[in-house]
């Protein structure tokens, strides 16, 4: 309701200051065939009429406007801060220069009326896409920026595209070691970077009375140096810490926004609350998951039931890469291998999951 009584209001006032200019300036050109121009309080009778004329058509099409703003309104509140912030500033600089343009401008006879008007118009409209389409570019310039300063860019010579493929490792990636593969595989490219707080918590782990975290920290340094001494990428130790921030998790997202890097990582937990922060993940579990073999209901497979499932009857087999496969009355074959036919597939966050009925049943069925 409070919008529509804008836009109403917004346009009387517009319909009355036209009015009130243009009115005068009729009657002064229809005065050779209608003689008007005696009339007293033109502007004001103009001014009037044209506010009528602007509200009553306002009022018409007042549903139109209001129905065109909330669409606008959802729009940018669908949009992310930074888009939105990066957009307002390409606005204002483009605005800006607009304004310096204009000056000149207003010195052209006839054009000076219209052009600076149309002039603002295209580079507010131009700076406005600009900073929103380029906000990722402004964003690496301006932490390559921080980086220089705080003496990190000078072991990296790279250029602002290069810069642009700066991941994250964090500690439960690198212990896990699957990385070290998929690094010498040559489908991970650009500048792996290992924060130091990362590392001490990797040396605080190898450093355990645990044995089992014991030889998982020093497990994760041994790929971690692996993957240092490969040719496939490079690797950078930073030293920016965050004194106010206790947890590793979160210097490590905090890290990632002030770089514009991706946080490499198999964590589940980091994983959604990354993505709840709009920060790029890349999990070592889906991209597992992602390359296993595609298995389709109806196919025939081979394999050894290892233990009972949850469910009455079940048994529970895997296949070569690790995904499990419950097998429908399967219990009977535990410690066998027979012939299973896929029922369905299903796929969840903790991997891929496949159902199967022995073959043996279909025959006696």
């Amino acid at each position: 309701m409070i919008v529509r009584r804008l836009f109403q209001l917004f346009f009387l006032l517009l319909g009355g200051t036209i009015g009130y200019y243009f009115l005068p300036w009729l009657l002064d050109v229809l005065e050779p065939w209608i003689h008007l121009s005696h009339i007293s309080f033109q502007e004001y009778i103009g001014a009037a009429v044209g506010g009528l004329l602007f509200l009553v058509g306002i009022i018409l099409l007042s549903d139109m406007f209001e129905r065109a703003y909330r669409r606008a309104e959802e729009r940018l509140i669908k949009v992310h801060v930074s888009d939105l912030l990066f957009a307002t500033l390409g606005l204002i600089v483009g605005l800006f220069v607009a304004f310096l343009l204009s000056l000149p401008l207003q010195q052209v006879p006839v054009l000076n009326m219209f052009l600076p008007i149309f002039v603002s118009l295209l580079l507010g409209y131009l700076g406005f896409t600009v900073g929103y389409k380029k906000k990722d570019e402004l964003i690496q310039f301006f932490s390559l920026s921080r980086l220089k300063e705080k003496g990190q860019k000078a072991d990296l010579n790279l250029s602002v595209e290069e810069n642009a493929s700066f991941k994250l490792l964090d500690t439960s990636v690198i212990i896990d070691g699957r990385i070290a593969d998929v690094v010498e595989t040559g489908f991970m490219e650009g500048i792996l970077i290992v924060p130091e707080f990362v590392l001490e918590e990797l040396q605080h782990i190898a450093d355990s009375s645990d044995m089992l975290k014991r030889n998982r920290g020093r497990r994760g340094l041994d790929i971690l140096k692996r993957i240092q001494s490969g040719k496939h990428v490079q690797v950078r130790i930073v030293d920016q810490d965050f004194d106010d921030i206790h947890e590793v998790d979160s210097k490590l997202m905090k890290l990632a926004k002030e770089m514009s890097a991706k946080i490499v990582t198999n964590d589940f937990n980091l994983n959604k609350v990354c993505e709840l922060q709009g920060i790029p993940v890349l999990n070592i579990n889906d991209l597992a998951n992602a390359v296993k073999p595609i298995v389709l209901p109806g196919e025939e497979l081979v394999v050894q039931v290892i233990k009972d499932g949850k469910e009455h009857g079940q048994g529970v087999a895997y296949l070569d890469d690790g995904t499990m496969i419950v097998v429908e009355g399967g219990k009977d074959f535990i410690g066998d291998q027979i012939g299973v036919t896929v029922t369905s597939v299903l796929q969840t966050s903790a991997g891929r999951m496949v159902f199967a009925k022995p073959k043996l049943l279909e025959k006696a069925l």
